[in-house]
């Protein structure tokens, strides 16, 4: 059959007006309901994830398209006794003919809404970005297989439509039931990405494995041999599926919710300037405006230093946002913070660069609980917050200061007003003083804190 007349008896050409048309329409309702379109091109942006993202909607409406239009086409070629005629070709090269039109319809649905997404983007896209539509291309070749051999033992008007909703059915919900292994053999993968990071090989081998071994079983039953043979093949070949399949269930069955191996670390970064080096995702969102972030945070730095406030300056200053989903600790020779998504246009500007460097360079000579305990006095609260307080007016980072500790107090003292009052008070009497005196004050303030804090221990 030439390639007109296999086009235009195929359902993957009559259907494709539908299932394009609710693709475009979804890209469009489900990736921008929370986010925005100019959000998504503020930033971050890092080409591995935002290729997760557009096709965390589609694997499994394109394995199910797939499904049922294979089942279509397995069906055509039982009615047409396509099995039963001379061997001028292959069964396996029949097959494939057939389901070319199906597998470049399920290729289709998954690529549509990534080339869509990198064009809106202007993202372009490696290969490491490319492996997760890697792997649901593989896996549209596994469904038409199955597909096809579903369609080969039962109705096609019957099987082809319910095994669209099977398998739709079976991959979502997959990815919302127990065990977690479940989710993370689908083919739909439970682990999104964030910014830097990329799938390591295990998390998209695992799902394309399990199914490929299933349908390369099911793919043995059409292989023309003599019986003896036919059948010992088929049950080493089940045998093997089932294997590999529990393999593949027990190496995910390690794996928590949305938390399948990944690598992070790959996103390029951008430095500038020495002692600090301070660097920035190079995608993140505010690239453009590193040498301004550089300049905030030693102004900062200074700043504090002048009034007093004893600052070991870091040798780097490094964007959080590159660590991906783990965020690292700064110590005093390297600092993490957070300034992609500060200095971005999303963010609060110099203020929020102002702030980190605040929480960072702020040392006290005890270390304070990172939550109120019930039954210990809070007492040190008034005079550490108010020292702090003090330091962020120097570098005018008081408001997004208070706005967070108003949140905490509010949360944990029924006086809350008062405590917040006490400690606007407090540091503003020490502002009225003079430069010397202020700093000896913080001194003393930290110390208080300190000693109210052991006082409280025992």
């Amino acid at each position: 059959m030439n390639l007109r007349a296999r086009l235009r008896t195929t359902p993957a050409v009559w259907t494709a007006p539908l299932w394009v048309g609710i693709v475009v329409f979804y890209f469009f309702h489900a990736l921008h309901l929370e986010d925005p379109y100019e959000e998504v091109i503020a930033g971050p942006l890092w080409a591995p994830e935002q290729v997760a993202q557009s096709l965390f909607y589609f694997y499994a409406f394109a394995y199910a398209i797939t499904c049922g239009l294979a089942v279509w086409e397995g069906g055509r070629l039982k009615r047409d006794g396509v099995w039963a005629l001379a061997p001028g070709r292959s069964r396996y090269r029949v097959a494939a003919d057939t389901l070319l039109p199906v597998v470049c319809a399920g290729w289709l649905i998954l690529g549509l809404p990534v080339v869509m997404r990198l064009i809106e983007t202007r993202l372009v896209p490696t290969p490491q970005a490319l492996a997760p539509l890697l792997l649901g291309m593989g896996l549209v070749v596994a469904w038409a297989v199955i597909g096809c051999a579903v369609g080969q033992f039962t109705p096609r008007l019957i099987s082809a439509p319910l095994s669209s909703v099977a398998v739709y059915y079976l991959i979502t919900k997959t990815g919302q039931s127990d065990p977690l292994w479940l989710r993370h053999v689908s083919g739909a993968p439970d682990t999104s990405l964030a910014f830097g990071e990329q799938y390591r090989a295990l998390t998209l081998l695992v799902p394309f494995l399990f199914t490929a071994a299933l349908a390369l079983a099911m793919a043995v039953w059409w292989l023309p041999a003599a019986p003896a043979v036919r059948h010992s093949t088929r049950a080493a070949t089940a045998v093997a599926a089932v294997v590999v399949m529990t393999l593949c269930a027990d190496a995910a069955s390690g794996w928590g919710y949305g938390n399948g191996p990944v690598s992070a670390g790959h996103a390029p970064a951008r430095c500038a300037g020495t002692a600090p080096k301070v660097c920035i995702a190079a995608s993140g969102g505010a690239q453009d405006r590193l040498e301004e972030v550089r300049s905030e945070i030693t102004r900062s730095i200074t700043t504090l230093h002048r009034a007093g406030v004893e600052v070991t300056v870091p040798t780097a200053v490094s964007d959080n946002l590159l660590n991906g989903r783990h965020k690292v600790r700064s110590t005093q020779s390297e600092w993490w913070l957070l300034l992609s998504s500060q200095a971005s246009d999303n963010g609060p500007g110099m203020t929020g660069i102002r702030y980190g460097v605040l929480l960072t360079a702020v040392r006290f000579p005890c270390s304070f609980p990172q939550s109120f305990q019930d039954g210990q006095s809070a007492d040190w609260v008034v005079n550490r917050d108010a020292a702090i307080l003090w330091a962020a007016q120097v570098i005018d980072a008081d408001e997004p200061y208070l706005a967070w500790r108003r949140g905490e107090y509010g949360g944990t003292f029924q006086n809350a007003g008062q405590v917040l009052e006490k400690v606007e008070q407090r540091a503003s009497d020490a502002r009225r003083l003079p430069a010397r005196e202020q700093s000896a004050w913080f001194d003393a303030e930290q110390q208080k804190a300190c000693d109210l804090l052991e006082e409280g221990r025992r």
